[in-house]
């Protein structure tokens, strides 16, 4: 019996280690491809603003925020998957959940901003939409800082909530991740909270799934159109426009997808009688798919990297 224990323990502790790694490697791809495109959207906007799409804005914003989710939500995955367990202070712990909580909501909403930015692009053409796509691009980056400020300020509850494991013996929510908990708060502030964060996740989600079947009907409609007016050889090219819509109807589907499979898995977690590791490990997994596959969708229609020549003009960011 002690024999099979130990086994069962190297056995486990050689999956723990393979999946830390797997981690490591998800989380280096995926901040590699995130930091290519916002060095990207950064050196446009610095050195060629006569190269800068309206769209790039939205973007730049989605690869910090994808940076940001890889960063602070991979590296304390791949530490706890490797076994250690480092001495973190309650406001290292703050920091950390603040910075995941944050840049969750603003992947949620640039995301969705995007899509419907593309559906506009494609579509509304009629003179009742000029005036929404004449002002769109003077919107999106209002927008954009107004719900940074609006999902710092909803999820200051973090900072005054949560504490390292081990700090305090009153708590709601136990191993609130795998170095932090949250301290006991009132029930009615909990449902409130909760509330409204389902109020606005569910108001950005029926937004993207509302544009993306609007885009697959103006592509289905141009196709049926393209049959009967242009000759084989013309229907058969994709305009960029229809080229981005597919890539971004990709990514809506995507962020559907993983966001929806880790709500899942998270609920089931929290209301499970005991924790599941590996079910945790999986969740973990799942909740850094989207910024890790993200950055590597958006290259497909993005053929400004091989053309521009970072170092000769580099130093025009710092000496024009």
């Amino acid at each position: 019996m002690a024999g099979r224990s130990k086994r069962a323990g190297h056995a486990g502790i050689s999956r723990d280690t393979l999946f830390g790694v797997f981690l490591t490697l998800q989380t280096g791809v995926g901040f590699l491809g995130n930091s290519l495109l916002f060095t990207l959207y950064m050196y446009i906007f610095l050195s060629l603003p006569r190269k800068k799409k309206p769209a790039d804005g939205i973007l730049a914003h989605l690869t910090l925020a994808n940076v940001l989710t890889l960063l602070f939500r991979g590296i304390p995955n791949i530490i706890n998957s490797f076994g250690m367990r480092p001495e973190i202070s309650d406001t290292g712990c703050k920091i950390v959940l603040y910075i995941q909580r944050v840049t969750r909501s603003i992947s949620l909403y640039t995301t969705s901003l995007q899509s419907t930015f593309q559906a506009v692009t494609i579509g509304m053409n009629g003179w009742k939409w000029a005036w929404l796509k004449k002002n769109m691009s003077t919107l999106i980056q209002p927008s954009i800082f107004f719900c940074w400020i609006i999902n710092m300020v909803i999820y200051s509850h973090v900072i005054l909530k949560v504490v390292a494991n081990g700090n305090t013996t009153d708590v709601t929510v136990p191993d609130y991740s795998p170095f932090c908990t949250v301290s006991r708060y009132d029930h009615q502030v909990a449902v409130t909270f909760l509330s409204a964060l389902l109020i606005q996740d569910f108001c950005f989600l029926s937004l993207m799934a509302c544009n993306s079947v609007y885009m697959v009907t103006v592509l289905a409609r141009h196709h049926r159109a393209a049959q009967y007016v242009r000759s084989s050889v013309c229907s058969s090219r994709s305009s960029p426009e229809h080229k981005a819509t597919h890539i971004i109807l990709t990514l809506v589907c995507c962020f559907l997808f993983f966001y929806w499979t880790n709500s899942f898995l998270t609920a089931y977690s929290w209301f499970g009688n005991k924790r599941n590791w590996p079910l945790e490990n999986v969740n973990n997994f799942i909740s850094s798919c989207y910024p890790t596959i993200c950055p590597f969708l958006l290259m497909k229609n993005e053929n400004r990297i091989s053309r521009m020549n970072f170092f000769n003009t580099r130093s025009r960011i710092f000496f024009p």
